[in-house]
This record gives structure tokens, C-alpha cells and sequence, in this order.
């Protein structure tokens, strides 16, 4: 007569755990993923927003006055609001202009981008 051999009740239980340790770590990557694409998103679209305003300031005049202002603009259906800070710089032809974006009403800044405008810039 032939013996056939199961699994253990212990068998199936550790089976059944190492499954269940493998999913809690797959279900953890990926939050993290869908977390990590939130922040890049918010990253792009506030790279947009930085360079939307900076090409508006440089359109608006061609040598902008020093100075800061901020502003606030819808893009991609969600609320942006900017600072703007214009500086001179060693060359008295030509102004730095830094831009900072941020999401809704946080104090971080999502995104950042310098650029330079002025007469010696001009073609």
C-alpha cells in the first residue's frame, strides 16, 4: 500500500504567511510609485507655471524694472501662486529674474527657475 503525503496544517500556515508578507510589500511599492508620480507631476506642472511667468515678464518689457511682486494663476485646474524677484546684475544692460512657484497655499516651493532679460539680450 502506497502512503500519499499532504501538506501539514504548519506548512500551509507558513505558506499562507510568506504570501501575505509578499503582497504588504508589493501593495507598500506601490503607494510609493503613485506617490512619487504625484510629486513629479506637481513638480512639471509648477516648471510650466515658472516658466510661463518668466516668458511673460520677459515679453511684458524687454528690461524689467528691479523689484518683487507675486500673483496667483490657474493652470491644469488646480491653483499656482508665484513670487517674482528681479535683480541687477554686475552688467547694467541686463536684469536676473528668479521665479518661484507654489502649490495652492504651502511655503515650499514646488519649483524654481532664474533667467535674464535686458537690452544687451535683445537681438
Amino acid at each position: 500500500m502506497t502512503q500519499t503525503r499532504g501538506f501539514t496544517l504548519i506548512e500551509v500556515l507558513i505558506a499562507l504567511a510568506v504570501v501575505a508578507l509578499a503582497l504588504i510589500a508589493l501593495t507598500r511599492a506601490a503607494s510609493v510609485q503613485v506617490q512619487d508620480f504625484d510629486a513629479l507631476r506637481e513638480r512639471t506642472l509648477a516648471g510650466w507655471v515658472a516658466a510661463n511667468v518668466l516668458t511673460e515678464t520677459r515679453l511684458a518689457s524687454p528690461f524689467p524694472a528691479t523689484g518683487r511682486s507675486d500673483g496667483r494663476v490657474q493652470f491644469a485646474s488646480r491653483g499656482w501662486r508665484w513670487e517674482r524677484e528681479v535683480k541687477a546684475t554686475p552688467d547694467a544692460q541686463i536684469r536676473r529674474i528668479d521665479i518661484r512657484v507654489f502649490a495652492g497655499e504651502t511655503h515650499d516651493p514646488s519649483a524654481a527657475l532664474s533667467g535674464f532679460a535686458g537690452t544687451a539680450l535683445s537681438p
